[in-house]
C-alpha cells in the first residue's frame, strides 16, 4: 500500500444542488452517449444513476485555475500530435527490428505542481503517447510512476524525466494558476501548490 493511502480521512464537504447540477447534467449526457440512446426513458434512468453517483460516492472537488491560454493550448496540441506520430513509428520499428524486444523500466517523475487536475492532465498526456503508461500516482509528493519502453541507460531515464517536465511546463502555460505561470516564466518554479 502506498504511503498516501494512510492519510487521515477527510470530512465530506456539503455540496448543494447548485454545485452538483453541472456534473449531473454531464453524467446524463454521457449516459445517453454511452448507450447511443437519447430517449426520455433512457435519460430519466441516466438521471437516476447520476443522482446516485453524486449522492453516494464521494467526488473530491476539482480546483480550476480559472485561466486557459489558447495559444499555448494550440502549441501543446500540435506537439502532442507530433509526439504521438513519432512514438507510433518508434513502436512500429520495435516490432519489426531484428534485435528483438526493447527493455522497459518503471521511471518515477516528481512534478513541481501539486494540483490534482494538472497532475492528472500530465499523466494522461504522457500515457496517450505510445510507449509509456502511468503505473501509480503519489498525490502527496506529486510523483508519477511510468512504465516506459526502450529505457536502457541512466541518460535515457533522465531524458524521459525531462520530457515529462517539459509537458508539465506546457500544461502550466495552458491552464496553470497565474502564480505557477509567473514562477515558470521567472525560472523559480520549484513546487507550486494550486
Amino acid at each position: 500500500m502506498s504511503p498516501s493511502a494512510h492519510r487521515a480521512p477527510r470530512v465530506r464537504p456539503k455540496n448543494t444542488l447548485r454545485t452538483e447540477l453541472p456534473l449531473i447534467f454531464w453524467l446524463v449526457l454521457v449516459w445517453g452517449a454511452l448507450w447511443q440512446d437519447f430517449s426520455i426513458g433512457n435519460l430519466v434512468f441516466g438521471l437516476i444513476m447520476a443522482l446516485v453517483i453524486v449522492r453516494v460516492f464521494y467526488l473530491p472537488p476539482v480546483q480550476l485555475s480559472g485561466r486557459f491560454n489558447v495559444f499555448w493550448g494550440a502549441v501543446l496540441g500540435t506537439k502532442f500530435v507530433w509526439w504521438i506520430a513519432k512514438a507510433s513509428f518508434e513502436i512500429l520499428w520495435f516490432t519489426v527490428r531484428p534485435s528483438g524486444a526493447p527493455k522497459s523500466a518503471v521511471v518515477s517523475v516528481r512534478l513541481r505542481i501539486n494540483s490534482d487536475l494538472l497532475i492528472t492532465v500530465v499523466g494522461h498526456i504522457v500515457s496517450l503517447i505510445p510507449g509509456s503508461l502511468v503505473v501509480e500516482v503519489d498525490r502527496r509528493t506529486a510523483t508519477i510512476y511510468f512504465h516506459v519502453i526502450d529505457i536502457n541507460t541512466e541518460d535515457e531515464v533522465c531524458a524521459f524525466q525531462e520530457s515529462v517536465r517539459s509537458i508539465e511546463n506546457l500544461v502550466i502555460r495552458v491552464m496553470g494558476t497565474r502564480e505557477s505561470h509567473e514562477a515558470l516564466k521567472s525560472g523559480s518554479l520549484e513546487e507550486v501548490s494550486q
